[in-house]
């Protein structure tokens, strides 16, 4: 992947997952990383495994609180010039509208939406100057297809898709790229992170991201899409795969699919 060869990446959630499967890719294509997640000591363990971890730097940040995030990056980062930034950090949902606190919603769309955007408005001024740039954002086929027990999750997703509509709208006259990844189901510890109604983790699989493909594979498909400068891009397999173009061409049977499971 010679597009990602001597480019400074700024990823987030680089700790576990697809985040942490895409780091060790990324740095394998000779990219410089900026790794950000929410532990410093987890971080500095991941870039100390990662091929020529003298060429990455950590930057551990709260995303669940988007604007002192941002003023913490911009004070450590300074002028330092961002070549692609990668939203890839987010938080899941396990828990049925009746069940769910308002505050749980807030917390969903803190880091799922407002640090995706507080993060991109930090490095697009300076994008904008350079004409160059690429913003990838790692939404979700959940931002396509509503489904039961990720109300919260599904209005973030669905959120952060319009915003990168609009980013990409915007940006083209300036020269940048922007790029949207929708994983489907996708076998990693998503559903053991994810809140339940009162905000606490569910703490165990569920049988969709159990039976999804391998964070490794998502992240050299979604890599891979990024490195071809697409727009959006759907990264899974079966019916996760097909749901978007399921809601697009046949709206009712998706109804009645997640309705009934």
């Amino acid at each position: 992947m010679s597009y990602f060869q001597g480019k400074t990446v700024w990823l987030t959630g680089a700790s576990s997952g697809i985040g942490l499967a895409m780091a060790e890719q990324l740095a394998s294509a000779g990219a410089h990383l900026i790794l950000t997640s929410r532990r410093a000591e987890v971080l500095e363990q991941v870039r100390q495994q990662l091929a020529h971890p003298e060429r990455h730097q950590i930057l551990a940040l709260d995303l669940n609180q988007p604007e002192h995030a941002a003023a913490q990056a911009q004070a450590a980062l300074g002028d330092q010039v961002i070549d692609i930034l990668i939203n890839n950090a987010g938080v899941s949902q396990r828990s049925l509208i009746l069940d769910t606190d308002l505050k749980v919603y807030r917390q969903l769309m803190e880091i799922d939406y407002f640090a995706v955007i507080a993060l991109t408005k930090l490095v697009l001024p300076r994008m904008v100057e350079r004409r160059a740039g690429h913003i990838v954002t790692v939404s979700s086929v959940a931002g396509k297809v509503g489904t039961k027990l990720r109300s919260g999750y599904n209005g973030a997703k669905f959120g952060v898709i319009g915003f990168m509509d609009s980013l990409r709208a915007e940006m083209t006259s300036h020269g940048l790229v922007v790029t949207s990844i929708l994983p489907g189901f996708i076998n990693t510890q998503v559903a053991h992170n994810s809140l339940t109604g009162d905000g606490s983790a569910l703490g165990h699989a569920d049988p969709d991201n159990a039976g999804g493909i391998s964070a490794a594979e998502c992240a050299k498909r979604s890599l891979a899409a990024i490195a071809k400068q697409k727009a959006e891009v759907v990264v899974g397999s079966g019916v996760s795969k097909l749901a978007p173009w399921l809601q697009r061409f046949a709206p009712g049977l998706v109804r009645r699919m997640v309705a009934n499971r």
